[in-house]
């Protein structure tokens, strides 16, 4: 079984439609279809980006006078809530007012989502979400409440960290090998964390890779997916690291390939998909989690906010947040949040759109 090494405790875009022209030329290379509406909801992100970097209005007097709320769209456990929470506690004490983490979960974050957009842009009323509410829901549904392109803008985010394939212990063998050897003699499922997710694309990337023919099983959130396939529900599932390490470390599932152009840090045994035959680019997707604010909401509270946030890197508990989820890095500012939209995400609403899932 390949080692894993746990933790020691377990717990700007100024100038976007220039940018973006060799972004696109390099991904039809790459054999990616991005499409018109992919790159305008990117060119609008960015220009929100812009829009906050060039000025806007001046911070209310003594922000923050008074709560502010973190709402979140995830329930509590997951990396999202778990980002919101410290992020809360640290803020609270450096700004000497109440933080309130407040979870409203459902319909891939939609439900929170559209409560902050249609919020006053005041800085007390912020989003805590993922790569989901801000790419995959406006293809995945065909009317959304928000449109994350013009609702809001980025104060920071995290990457989401590395997401191993894992294989429970009835599939023998090593590697992808073993899951292709299986899925043509037997009838596999596949557990993903939703329509859309990066589980979702991965599972039908190496079908078409392997012309094999697994099920994806789509479930609310990780840990009932995980569930299943530590008894053997599903054969395969994919997500966070952390979220798979009871299964790993009890012996009923072990990662068998990464997401990444190196081996993962806490995996350095499990070969990439690359080095396996999985070469697509849409294997070296990636997704985060994040913080935004309504748009309109001055700029100086976002500059304080994301300042805040990268601030609280140098803490223990978000170190130890780093190395339990096998994180590069820890919070990163509004800046390069920008950024991510603009590289990172046409991709990601690429590859949904690739699953040509039948808008809800």
């Amino acid at each position: 079984m390949p080692s894993i090494r746990l933790p020691k405790n377990c717990l700007l875009v100024s100038n976007f439609l220039d940018d973006i022209q060799p972004l696109m030329r390099r991904e039809v290379k790459m054999g990616f279809r991005i499409g018109r509406r992919a790159v305008m909801a990117q060119a609008a992100a960015a220009g929100a980006a812009a829009a906050l970097a060039s000025g806007g209005a001046g911070a209310q007097a003594g922000w923050p006078g008074k709560p502010v709320r973190f709402i979140c769209g995830y329930a509590a456990g997951g990396l999202t809530d778990i980002f919101a929470r410290i992020s809360a506690e640290y803020l609270g004490a450096r700004h000497k007012q109440p933080f309130v983490v407040e979870n409203k979960t459902g319909a891939g974050s939609i439900i929170a989502a559209d409560f902050v957009a249609k919020s006053p842009p005041d800085g007390y009323t912020i989003l805590f979400t993922n790569s989901t509410a801000v790419f995959q829901n406006p293809v995945i549904f065909k009317n959304i409440p928000y449109d994350a392109a013009k609702d809001f803008v980025p104060v920071a985010m995290m990457s989401a960290g590395k997401t191993p394939l894992c294989l429970h212990k009835s599939v023998e063998g090593n590697g992808l090998e073993a899951l292709v050897a299986y899925a043509r003699k037997n009838k596999t499922s596949f557990g993903t964390t939703g329509i859309g997710s990066l589980a979702h694309v991965f599972c039908m990337k190496l079908n078409e890779t392997f012309g094999i023919n697994m099920e994806p099983v789509h479930y609310r959130g990780e840990a009932p997916m995980w569930t299943d396939l530590s008894g053997g529900v599903v054969q395969a599932a994919c997500s966070t690291l952390q979220g798979a390490s009871s299964a790993i470390q009890a012996g009923n599932a072990r990662p068998v390939a990464v997401p990444t152009r190196r081996r993962a840090r806490r995996l350095p045994d499990v070969p990439t998909f690359a080095e396996q035959g999985a070469t697509h680019p849409y294997f070296l997707l990636e997704s985060m989690v994040c913080c935004m604010a309504p748009a309109g909401t001055p700029r100086d509270i976002i500059e304080t906010l994301s300042a805040g946030m990268v601030a609280m890197n140098s803490t223990p508990k978000v170190e130890q947040l780093v190395d339990q989820f096998g994180l590069d890095q820890g919070a990163q500012g509004w800046q390069d949040f920008a950024a991510f939209i603009r590289d990172m995400g046409p991709l990601l609403t690429a590859a949904v759109k690739d699953l040509n899932i039948v808008p809800q």
